[in-house]
């Protein structure tokens, strides 16, 4: 199809963009790192689809989790109200958001009341105000996940989250990794499936627009595009790796692992537990977008070695050429909207079905963004994480010490 209406346009010397592909599924993940919710239609906001990430699960410090940690999150499903896609619609007092989990009583979250501030959340870098939903959510989450676990919701009315400025100057987002949005295209992920002795849904990779009709991964080099008169511009090619060895619980597990020093409950009792609890704001490294979640399966919860095995043959940054090579896989393209929207998106939305036009393409895989000032970012990260290497490491032979004296 893209093939064709090039050629056509190219011919006829068509005034009006011709359609590369067409939306095919949209999904919307209220509670960021839950499953998804597929919809017909979503309006768009300025912080993304309506509804998108808006709520967040955090531990005891305030911090939200992800699949990455949480596997089981992967499990909790969502309901919003059909008529909560409308563009003209307002949540009334008996509109609830509803959550359900395997062995849990369902739990409805009113969408249209007051909410009590807490401060000191915190996703990746960003860290600021958002609204508590209340003990009942805090006393569901803690049962579910069997830790002292709250509900939030973006705090809209004081906060902003602005998205990597090296990447998309002006831009915000609500509780998603990095960006407003993420497209894929079905070509792309039928191409990884022929590779694959068990085909993934693309549920994998948790994009909000799913595109169909084009070439595999041409969205890749998408640098404007056009769905129903909004207009998108392609700012960073998704990274789909595993956690990198300078992740701090994973450099600590492979040294405890190859050096044979500790016993392995007492890694998961101090570090997970004691030490996340005795340090109030530790240093962290800020993972790419989407690392190490596509393979987590989506129905179970469960976790393998793909796609990322497979991706890493033929979507690699060795194996696309890239200039910069930092052991990375790719998948899906971040998105941000270039239209003045607001915070509903009242008269801005998306369809299945609409048309995709591309407006501009980037010449080729070493013009479009990919890596970029993100080496800053690896390099102080990878500094930070050696230095809390070293505190852990400290903390854990403190403890080991101290149970083997009779102390604890």
């Amino acid at each position: 199809m893209e093939k064709a209406s090039s050629i056509l346009a190219s011919v006829f010397g068509s005034r009006e963009p011709v359609a590369s592909a067409t939306v095919a599924t949209i999904f919307v993940y209220p509670i960021k790192s839950c499953r998804g919710i597929s919809v017909p239609r979503a309006c768009i906001t300025s912080t993304g689809l309506r509804w998108d990430r808006q709520w967040l699960v955090v531990n005891s410090k305030g911090r939200g989790y992800t699949q990455r940690v949480e596997q089981t999150l992967a499990l909790v499903e969502i309901e919003l109200p059909i008529d909560a896609f409308r563009e003209d619609w307002e949540p009334n007092d008996i509109s609830y958001m509803v959550i359900k989990a395997p062995q849990m009583e369902p739990l409805k979250i009113p969408l249209n009341r007051e909410h009590a501030a807490i401060d000191d959340i915190s996703v990746w870098e960003w860290s600021g105000s958002a609204l508590d939903e209340g003990n009942e959510a805090f006393e569901w989450f803690t049962k579910y996940l069997g830790k002292p676990s709250r509900l939030v919701r973006f705090n809209t009315v004081s906060e902003i989250r602005a998205v990597d400025p090296d990447y998309a100057q002006g831009y915000k987002t609500a509780f998603s990794d990095a960006f407003p949005f993420l497209l894929a295209s079905q070509g792309s992920l039928n191409s990884v499936n022929e590779l694959l002795e068990e085909p993934l849904s693309v549920n994998r990779f948790r994009a909000n627009i799913i595109v169909d009709g084009c070439d595999p991964f041409s969205e890749d080099l998408w640098k404007e595009i056009k769905i129903n008169k909004l207009t998108f511009c392609g700012v960073k090619l998704c990274a789909r790796c595993k956690w990198l060895l300078i992740n701090v619980i994973n450099a600590l597990f492979l040294l405890v692992t190859s050096v044979k020093r500790f016993p392995e409950n007492m890694l998961i009792t101090y570090v997970v537990e004691e030490y996340e609890a005795e340090c109030s704001n530790p240093s962290s490294f800020k993972p790419d977008e989407h690392q190490h979640v596509p393979t987590i399966n989506q129905e179970n919860g469960s976790v393998g070695n793909e796609p990322t095995q497979t991706l890493m043959k033929f979507r690699s940054d060795h194996a696309m050429h890239l200039k910069e090579k930092k052991g990375k896989v790719f998948f899906g393209q971040n998105l941000i909207c270039k239209d003045s929207l607001s915070p509903t998106g009242r008269g801005k939305s998306i369809a299945v079905g609409d048309p995709v036009c591309v407006l501009q393409k980037y010449p080729s895989y070493a013009d479009a963004p990919v890596l970029g000032s993100v080496n800053k970012l690896l390099v102080s990260a990878f500094l930070d994480s050696l230095i809390e290497l070293f505190k852990i490491s400290i903390f854990c032979i403190k403890k080991q010490l101290q149970q083997r004296c009779g102390l604890i």
